[in-house]
């Protein structure tokens, strides 16, 4: 087994940021059915209902376990991300990544190619993930945060494709052109795999580690103190919650439509 049970597919995300990542957080801007509107920190669920954690107001403690609400989930119409602020580069001496997430940096490589279409992508997605026994939405999430989808994505640090995968660890996993969408998927997944499979199965570290390499996770004995990744995590974790969310959404909607 190479996750937790919560990360299989056709669960909701709403369990997942509660015990995969509990030390980052990162905030979100929830529309309800009824027009309401406010942001929260992190998102728990309680039986049928959520508990949304809302962003303290200022001079609150951020750690204000008391300032919450709960709704049902169906009454959440929209979650979207609070836009994170400009990120530093990890200072040097820290520790190179691993691969490479970039995105603000990113070049296009001197080729060119038809761009994939959702379905090609989902397609190549579900195939890695059922391979590898990964949530095909997880998965989706850590290609929109390392290359918005840009197959021919190259950062500053040499990292390419959709998954930016460097070139040493694209050799060491058989990935014989990152610029080709499935071998990259495949690489990139593969790798997500054996990281998941030495964190034992902590999503967080793992995400930690596909960012700014394994040694770094190993010396800190956890998330390295690195903006850059700390906000990697997150956005991850806050991509794929989405995406979770907008599947109980559509599950709701065809329940209520018969």
């Amino acid at each position: 087994m190479k996750l937790c049970p919560l990360l299989r597919p056709g669960l909701t995300m709403l369990a997942v940021f509660a015990t995969a990542c509990p030390p980052v957080r990162a905030a979100e801007h929830i529309t309800l059915r009824n027009g309401s509107e406010f942001d929260c920190t992190r998102q728990e669920p309680v039986g049928n209902r959520v508990r949304l954690y809302l962003v303290p107001a200022a001079g609150l403690a951020a750690t204000a376990e008391a300032n919450y609400i709960e709704v049902s989930v169906d009454s959440v119409l929209r979650v979207e991300i609070v836009p994170d602020p400009p990120l530093p580069t990890a200072a040097a001496g820290a520790g190179a990544p691993h691969l490479d997430s970039e995105m603000w940096a990113q070049k296009t490589a001197p080729t060119s190619a038809a761009p994939l279409t959702p379905a090609e992508m989902g397609q190549m997605l579900a195939r890695a993930g059922a391979l590898h026994n990964i949530d095909s939405d997880l998965l989706a999430s850590v290609v929109q945060a390392e290359s918005n989808g840009n197959a021919l994505a190259v950062s500053r640090a040499g990292a390419r494709g959709l998954m930016q995968l460097m070139p040493t660890t694209a050799s060491d996993l058989g990935v014989r052109n990152s610029f080709a969408p499935e071998q990259n998927i495949g690489g990139g997944t593969a790798y997500l795999d054996q990281l998941l499979t030495r964190y034992r199965d902590n999503i967080a570290l793992a995400l930690a580690a596909y960012n700014a390499g394994p040694a770094a996770v190993d010396r800190y004995h956890g998330i390295p103190p690195y903006a850059e990744t700390r906000a990697y995590v997150a956005r991850v974790i806050r991509a794929f919650n989405r995406r979770k969310l907008a599947a109980v959404a559509n599950l709701s909607s065809m329940a209520n439509a018969r």
